[in-house]
């Protein structure tokens, strides 16, 4: 799951990794192994210390999408990213593969998300339901292919399954996401939406950080990383 190349960035206070696609960031009730597990041992046997290695998870990303992931290495900045998240002063940039281009080369998605844990599910509707949240994204289409289509997604909320729930609402279901109405599966299990960058100042030196994790490195990431290049 976690190798050490993985590593986008690290200090003495932030790690983000490039996370795979089907890999947990954190562990849950069916005990499969997670990012959070492998890296706080990983940071222990490099370190050479007794005792458990800190290590704070700051966001996650679903199982099975790929890219930046963000971990904490000290309480001080575990905390003070959290503060940032709620404030919306850290920028999140996705990558998605659909198979079909929206009406519009880019713009603005708005719906209210509600989420069905039973079926875990999100349901994005034009007006206000109960119990959803609004949800909003910019996107914009970066280039097509023969069959499918990159966009390029600004996250503006943070909702369960925002981004699928979203682009499958407008007719756009990304590729590989038979749970948002994508035609076939993915080979490997995983869907074509991609976490690409993520972009803050650095909650201790105050310096502005970009992140930025390569694709996927099968042949239809590499087709539109070099259209876009």
């Amino acid at each position: 799951m976690f190798h050490p190349e993985d590593i986008l960035y690290e200090d003495n206070h932030l790690l983000a990794v490039n996370k795979r696609a089907g890999d947990l960031v954190q562990p849950d009730p069916d005990g499969s192994t997670a990012l959070e597990t492998e890296i706080r041992a990983f940071l222990k046997h490099r370190g050479g210390k007794p005792g458990e290695a800190f290590l704070g998870v700051v966001h996650r990303i679903d199982r099975p999408v790929s890219g930046v992931v963000l971990f904490a290495k000290t309480g001080k900045a575990l905390a003070r990213l959290n503060a940032m998240l709620r404030e919306g002063r850290i920028d999140k940039t996705y990558w998605a593969i659909t198979e079909r281009a929206p009406a519009e080369t880019q713009g603005r998605l708005r719906h209210y998300i509600a989420r069905d844990g039973r079926a875990n599910i999100s349901r994005a509707h034009e007006k206000p339901t109960p119990g959803s949240r609004e949800a909003l994204l910019d996107y914009r289409l970066l280039c097509s292919g023969e069959r499918c289509h990159l966009l390029e997604i600004r996250l503006l909320t943070g909702r369960h399954h925002q981004i699928r729930a979203q682009l499958s609402a407008v007719g756009c279901p990304i590729r590989g996401d038979l749970k948002y109405g994508a035609a076939r599966s993915n080979r490997g299990g995983g869907i074509s939406l991609h976490s690409r960058a993520t972009e803050f100042v650095h909650p201790v030196r105050n310096e502005l950080l970009r992140i930025v994790a390569p694709p996927p490195g099968d042949n239809l990431w590499a087709f539109f990383e070099k259209q876009t290049g």
